[in-house]
């Protein structure tokens, strides 16, 4: 199941079309193939070899994708690193991987010089004798760690193998209707799985062509779709609200683009609705899914949009849904309960944790922590993590049922609720928000407002304004930092 396989069957079939476009350079399928067999074996010379740990400390390149390519054409682990972390965090999860080697590039290079394993830059990682055979890989192998963000505790490296990537390649082709004739816009960070495999991996399997853009530019995002005739992308929600907020949306023909794929937090409704309305032509694809299965466990599928507004869609080919009681009993329609996902897709477990593997994957189905429905035809609605479920008196509080509210406040442009503790109702909501902007509101207002669509007991105790809320790489919103900031005074 070699990721060589794939470039080289693109190679002898059409190998003069493009594969890979970065900035004013192209690569052909074969040119893509011969590059990878090179930097194989610059690696090689790296001392990297079989089952070896890589990390790879880059901003979106196409090069990012060729090592990719490269260190599973070894047998090595490919090992993609968040360039927003802390030299410190970094090397947490450089000496926890026991990565053999770092790779950077100069302008992340002062961040990668920290942990244990060498450290060597990217435009050094040519000229070598190129290794030509690939090393045979199997449906359990390991092809990649991708750690968590963190967003309770410490990061957990994500064991992915080759079988998780053909699960969700199938499934996803099939979901969303791609063939080698679409045109993918890589301009979410590609160390993350929304812009690596909602849409890059993907269509790289089929041999389509991919735009890469090496950082997420609003303007830069809105030209490429019009100029390059994209027609397939994944957006983060942050993304996404960037993008129908820009003055440029209103003039550019973006009458390509047949699918946005979202994903990484809930989306606002009224957000959803100024989608529809930037982009008339695009299947708004909104979803659910995981680091640890490779994301895309469910879809929104087309036609869909309207009637099952909210809802992040059905579960994808292969992969089987269910919501549970705290005793594992299955919830009726209607009835919230976590998420657990079963098939081909979810991951082996995490790297050098057992402890945490068997607390996550147990009997063959992976528990979520996320608290979701599923209605009478099977669509699943995302209602909170669990640990955001806000307990107050005795009774429960979706902290996204109160953001949504807000949300339909013409001041608020962002919003996160969270619980503080409270001597006398345990815990009791309190929101944090961000202004749209020219726009002012006072407490009160607030208050007022969530009043006229909220129980009582469900109205935020305390308004904070903030300039922007803490994100994770994949547009969530960290709420574990708002808690810790309330808990701090």
């Amino acid at each position: 199941m070699s990721l060589t396989d794939v470039l080289r069957h693109h190679a002898e079939r059409f190998g003069d079309r493009t594969a890979l476009v970065d900035g004013d350079a192209t690569q052909s399928w074969s040119q893509l193939l011969t590059d990878v067999q090179l930097t194989a074996g610059a690696l090689r010379e790296q001392g990297v070899g079989r089952g070896d740990v890589v990390a790879v400390l880059l901003y979106n390149s196409a090069r990012f994708l060729e090592l990719m390519h490269a260190i599973s054409h070894l047998g090595a682990v490919f090992m993609p690193l968040n360039w927003r972390l802390a030299p410190a965090e970094l090397e947490y999860i450089v000496d926890h991987s026991a990565a053999v080697l770092l790779v950077t590039e100069p302008e992340l290079s002062e961040r990668a010089a920290s942990g244990r394993c060498r450290v060597v830059l990217i435009d050094g990682l040519r000229g070598a004798t190129p290794i030509v055979a690939a090393a045979p890989t199997a449906a359990d192998d390991i092809h990649r760690l991708m750690y968590t963000s963190g967003t309770t505790s410490r990061p957990k490296g994500v064991m992915i193998s080759y079988g998780n990537v053909w699960a969700k390649n199938a499934a996803h082709i099939v979901e969303f209707e791609m063939t080698s004739a679409c045109v993918n816009l890589a301009c979410g960070p590609l160390y993350h799985v929304g812009a690596l495999d909602l849409t890059t991996t993907t269509l790289m399997y089929l041999g389509a062509t991919t735009h890469v853009l090496r950082r997420f530019a609003a303007a830069a995002v809105l030209e490429a779709i019009e100029r390059e005739r994209i027609t397939d992308v994944w957006l983060a929600p942050a993304m996404i609200a960037a993008l129908v907020a820009h003055p440029d949306a209103a003039r550019r023909d973006l009458s390509s683009l047949r699918l946005i794929i979202d994903g990484g937090e809930k989306m606002p409704l009224p957000l959803i609705e100024r989608v529809l309305a930037t982009f008339p032509n695009a299947w708004f694809a909104d979803g659910y899914g995981m680091t640890e299965t490779v994301s895309g466990d469910t879809m929104l599928d087309k036609g869909r949009t309207l009637s099952k507004l909210g809802s992040v869609g059905k579960p994808v080919l292969h992969t089987e849904i269910r919501t549970v009681r705290p005793d594992g009993s299955d919830c009726d329609p209607g009835e919230p309960g976590e998420v657990i996902i079963r098939g081909p897709k979810v991951c082996q477990g995490y790297w050098r944790d057992e402890r945490a593997t068997a607390e996550t994957i147990r009997d063959g189905w992976l528990h979520s922590g996320d608290l979701g429905v599923l209605d009478e035809d099977g669509y699943l609605f995302i209602v909170d993590r669990l640990k955001d479920v806000i307990v107050s008196g005795g009774e429960n509080i979706a902290s996204s049922e109160v953001e949504r509210v807000l949300y339909e406040h013409p001041a608020i442009a962002e919003v996160a609720v969270v619980a503080r503790a409270d001597e006398r109702w345990n815990e009791v909501p309190v929101a944090f928000y961000v202004t749209a902007p020219g726009e002012t509101v006072d407490d009160g207002q607030l208050e007022r407002h969530c009043r006229a669509s909220l129980a009582g007991y469900k109205v935020p105790k305390e308004f904070v304004a903030i300039d922007q809320l803490p994100r994770n790489p994949s547009g969530k919103v960290l709420k574990r930092e708002l808690r810790e900031r309330l808990a701090g005074g």
